[in-house]
């Protein structure tokens, strides 16, 4: 029997299972994928809000702008990275500059820290290549980016170091309440705890269903992004966006930690969850960051995606116990910036509800992982020295070497796909996109795994990047 199931592997999930992880309880999480980060985590805008936007008073207030603070120092500890780059929302009229005075009052009562609004001239100092028709802005220098997928990993991963255990593809069919503790089957096993964490992300409103009478609906809402080439990473500094509407955020740009530019997203309900791209999204997209940042050259495009976030018509974090099970639903933006502070009210409602016992006398916090490229040519002859797989280069566009792959293979949570290797060490995350890596990091999977190159997938299930010809 475990003290604690967590539904769900995003980030969400792997912060909830980070934070219980300080403590003497036994962990069990499930998730439906074959890796973490598989849902929102991996398609979003990986930025950390400062905490402006939300509705003051809301649980999405608070926990934006706690989880916002504890980000920095668990990336820096768990090795992550992050950038603290600030925040820039235009505003182009009269009107807009009365939200930048609303959005300003809205976040000091938040509790976000150091905004202020700056005029037409500070703002073309700081960014010159934003418009010269926006006449000031909302500056927030405490808005941050990272690596979502990898912030995800490295929760999910000192969980497990700490002694929390993980099942992948390991979907949800049945939660069923005795008298005081919880069953929850997939479709091999069935588990027993005492408290069951629901952090299904998009299928939040399903698995809740599963266990109580229906309260809320998921409403499925796609965001499309454009990703750059890093010769137009250096275009803006700061994140930069437009005054929000009824949809959210509005299209924003921002470098990323890797040193490309994101342009996006788009927001459009589709009922269902829906990654497809169309035409109709990119070209709006387009126009409306052209309106931003002029210059924007859209012909270095090396990758499009799109991503669907939780919403609920609530408009804020459901995040709540009843008789052991704990919803963690709705969680969409801000929910990368909140995760930390979600996994803390969590520990809370468990610590309300039937207490939490000590924390571990042992707890891992430290996760570091050689970056080859970042290394200087005196560290980098010396590593090879030691170990030639640090000299073998995979990937070209990143200079991702065999010995950065060997170690993800040896880490708690190791890759099996292709585009698990991606998101561990960054092969395929270049201006080829996998183009002349991805080959060899199948035949590197193939070895490791024991298994046929055809077995190998490229990402979820199904995705076999192998064909064998059957022709006689």
């Amino acid at each position: 029997m475990y003290d604690v199931i967590i539904i769900g592997c995003g980030i969400t999930g792997a912060a909830i299972a980070y934070e219980l992880s300080k403590y003497n309880l036994r962990i069990l999480i499930l998730e439906k994928e074959n890796d973490v980060a598989m849902g929102s985590t991996r398609a979003n805008s990986a930025i950390i809000h400062a905490g402006f936007d939300p509705e003051e008073g809301t649980l999405m207030a608070r926990l934006n702008v706690r989880g916002s603070r504890l980000a920095e120092e668990i990336c820096r500890e768990l090795d992550v990275p992050y950038v603290r780059n600030g925040a820039v929302v235009l505003a182009f009229d009269e009107s807009e500059r009365q939200s930048l005075e609303k959005l300003l009052r809205r976040g000091i009562n938040n509790g976000v820290a150091n905004l202020r609004i700056i005029e037409r001239d500070e703002l073309r100092a700081m960014e010159p290549e934003v418009s010269g028709d926006a006449i000031a802005a909302l500056y927030a220098p405490d808005s941050a980016i990272c690596s979502p997928w990898e912030y995800c990993l490295a929760l999910a991963e000192t969980a497990v170091r700490n002694g929390a255990e993980l099942k992948l593809s390991s979907g949800v069919k049945s939660i069923q309440k005795t008298a005081d503790q919880w069953c929850v089957s997939t479709e091999s096993e069935s588990f027993t705890a005492r408290f069951v964490v629901n952090a299904a992300g998009s299928q939040a409103d399903v698995v809740h269903d599963l266990a109580l009478e229906h309260e809320f609906e998921i409403l499925p809402t796609r965001g499309q992004y454009y990703l750059l080439d890093k010769s137009e990473g250096s275009r803006v500094r700061s994140t930069v966006f437009r005054c929000p509407g009824v949809n959210g955020k509005g299209v924003l740009v921002a470098p990323t930690v890797h040193g490309n530019l994101i342009v996006g997203p788009d927001s459009e309900l589709t009922g269902t969850v829906d990654v497809s791209t169309t035409k109709e999204g990119f070209d709006y997209i387009r126009s409306r960051a052209a309106e931003s940042v002029p210059g924007i050259s859209f012909s270095a495009n090396i990758r499009n995606f799109a991503g669907s976030r939780a919403r609920t018509a609530k408009g804020d974090f459901i995040i709540a116990e009843n008789g052991g099970f704990i919803d963690a639903a709705g969680i969409c933006s801000p929910g990368l910036s909140a995760a930390p502070a979600v996994g803390e009210y969590v520990a809370e409602l468990i610590e309300n509800a039937a207490g939490l016992p000590g924390k571990r006398e042992h707890f891992t916090n430290k996760r570091k992982r050689i970056r080859f490229r970042e290394l200087d040519d005196e560290a980098k002859a010396e590593l090879i020295a030691k170990d030639p797989a640090y000299g073998r280069i995979v990937c070209r566009c990143e200079m991702i070497t065999e010995g950065e792959i060997r170690d993800a293979f040896d880490a708690p949570i190791p890759p099996t796909t292709i585009d698990a290797v991606k998101r561990r060490v960054g092969a395929g995350m270049g201006r080829c996109q996998g183009g002349f890596c991805s080959p060899l990091v199948l035949e590197m999977l193939a070895a490791r795994l024991g298994v046929s190159r055809y077995s190998i997938l490229k990402d979820s299930e199904g995705s076999f990047v192998l064909k064998k010809n059957n022709v006689h």
